[in-house]
């Protein structure tokens, strides 16, 4: 079955709204989606920021802002942007990356999506993501505990590094085996047709 690779960051709002439906759409195209947590601040400092685009650029933050609302809306979930923003989601993606390819990993990812921008809750608040964790049945204190072992704190940066490589400049990204990127949440139906068929030829989306 061929793979994609979901590449997100929990400081991204369009990543949440990927998490919240790539995983039906991949079933339906008979694609095995492959959760990749990275840091989007190692990545905007290379391209010389020092935050997210929407904060450097307020006309593109606002227009964010109502773009989420709409986005949100047809779902039936409301829109908050946290504060601060964009949030510091260290420790969150440590503990996804504990959780990649585990049945728990994906749940964790959206819960702490809607946390953060359903709730516009603190995502780097310990407390919170632990009641996330016994919330799915985990035991909180054992997958902490991985989330902050050195090897696993290594993994993600290396995981990070790997992204920088590879070329990736935002969130969320979607890469195909044969290296093909599709950056945005508006083009994951284009880079799952991909991932199964290895061009655009004949989409319609």
């Amino acid at each position: 079955m061929p793979t994609l690779a979901f590449w997100y960051e929990f400081a991204s709002n369009y990543s949440y709204l990927s998490a919240r439906r790539i995983e039906a759409l991949a079933d339906e195209a008979g694609v095995t989606v492959v959760w990749r947590p990275f840091l989007l601040g190692p990545v905007f400092a290379a391209q010389g920021m020092t935050t997210s685009p929407f904060n450097l650029y307020p006309i593109k933050g606002r227009y964010m802002v109502r773009d989420m609302e709409r986005q949100c809306a047809g779902f039936g979930k409301p829109f908050k942007v946290p504060e601060p923003f964009p949030q510091n989601g260290l420790l969150a993606a440590r503990i996804a990356l504990v959780g990649a390819g585990k049945a728990w990993g994906p749940a964790f990812t959206r819960a702490v999506y809607e946390a953060e921008f359903v709730d516009g809750k603190t995502i780097s608040d310990k407390a919170l993501l632990a009641d996330i964790l016994t919330g799915l049945g985990e035991d909180a204190e054992a997958v902490l505990a991985a989330a902050e072992d050195p090897d696993n704190k290594a993994a993600l940066k290396a995981q990070t590094e790997k992204g920088l490589e590879m070329g990736l400049f935002g969130a969320p990204s979607f890469v195909t085996d044969d290296g093909e990127m599709f950056w945005g949440d508006d083009r994951l139906e284009q880079a799952l047709y991909w991932a199964k068929t290895g061009s655009l030829e004949g989409f319609q989306g």
